[in-house]
């Protein structure tokens, strides 16, 4: 290894590693190359390139998400597939 090189150890959950390292490869990245432009992007921004936020839902947000829970539980409820949907609303 180039003595400009260092190793980092990252904690991480196994889990989540395993779905970033899919997710890199999709894209032909390996784990270290994909850790690497996010770094050079945030020093070329002088930011994280994305929003970090601590927005909880607000309180209509969060009406409207227990109720679809609700109907999404309820045995009364008909489900349709999509195209059948399209149909009923076609007729």
């Amino acid at each position: 290894m180039p003595s400009s090189m260092t190793n980092l150890n990252i904690r991480m959950d196994s889990g989540i590693k395993k779905e970033a390292e899919e997710l890199f490869a999709e894209l032909g990245l390996n784990f270290t190359t994909a850790f690497n432009v996010f770094v050079k992007q945030c020093l070329r921004t002088r930011s994280i390139p994305f929003a970090i936020t601590a927005e909880v839902p607000n309180s209509r947000l969060y009406t409207a998400m227990e109720e679809s829970d609700k109907i999404a539980n309820d045995n009364r409820v008909q489900g349709f597939e999509v195209h059948e949907f399209f149909k009923e609303l076609d007729k």
